[in-house]
C-alpha cells in the first residue's frame, strides 16, 4: 500500500498532485478517483472512502471549495470550513490525497489526473457521473459503490435543527 505520509503531504494542490499520480502511475500504481463536499463527515462517506480505495493502489479525493459548496448548497454551507475539511480526509487511513476544487464539479481536476478508476456513490448513475468520458477514454474505469447507512450531511443537519428546537420548545 502506497504511504505518503504526513497530513501535510496528504493535501496536495492540483499541480503537485498531477507531479504525484504521474509517477504513481509510472511505477505502476493504480490510482483512484471520487470526489464530494464532505461537510460533516459520517459512516456513509467513510464506507465510500474505504470501497473506493479497494479499487487500487492510491485514493484521491477532490474535495469542493467552501465558495463551490455555497454554489450548489446554499450560503448556509459548508458547515466545517475547507482547511478542517481538507484535515479530516487526510486524516483517513483510506484517503492518500486530498485536493480542493472551486468549480461546482471535478471535471477539470479528472482531465487534469485522468485516473485510472472513477469512483462515486450508488446515488450516481452511471450516465451522470462527470468525468466518465474522460477517464474511459483514458483507459481506465468508471464504477459506483452502494450506499451504506443511507446517511446524507443534509439529512444530519436537519435532524441536529429538529432536535434542538425541540428541546428549545419543550425546556
Amino acid at each position: 500500500m502506497y504511504q505518503p505520509g504526513s497530513l501535510k503531504d496528504k493535501i496536495q494542490t492540483l499541480p503537485s498532485l498531477e507531479k504525484r499520480v504521474s509517477d504513481l502511475k509510472e511505477a505502476g500504481k493504480k490510482v483512484v478517483f471520487t470526489n464530494g463536499c464532505f461537510d460533516i463527515l459520517h459512516a456513509g462517506h467513510v464506507n465510500l472512502l474505504e470501497e473506493a480505495r479497494m479499487q487500487g493502489d492510491a485514493l484521491v479525493v477532490a474535495m469542493n471549495s467552501d465558495s463551490s459548496v455555497r454554489g450548489l448548497k446554499g450560503p448556509t454551507r459548508p458547515v466545517v470550513p475547507q482547511q478542517q475539511r481538507s484535515e479530516v480526509l487526510a486524516a483517513l487511513e483510506s484517503v492518500d490525497f486530498v485536493t480542493a476544487f472551486d468549480e461546482p464539479d471535478p471535471l477539470r481536476v479528472i482531465t487534469a489526473l485522468k485516473p485510472d478508476v472513477l469512483v462515486k456513490g450508488g446515488d450516481w448513475g452511471l450516465d451522470s457521473i462527470i468525468g466518465r468520458d474522460v477517464v474511459e477514454e483514458a483507459g481506465g474505469t468508471v464504477l459506483t459503490i452502494p450506499l451504506k447507512y443511507g446517511a446524507s450531511t443534509t439529512d444530519i443537519i436537519s435532524k441536529i435543527i429538529q432536535k434542538y428546537l425541540s428541546e428549545q420548545q419543550n425546556g
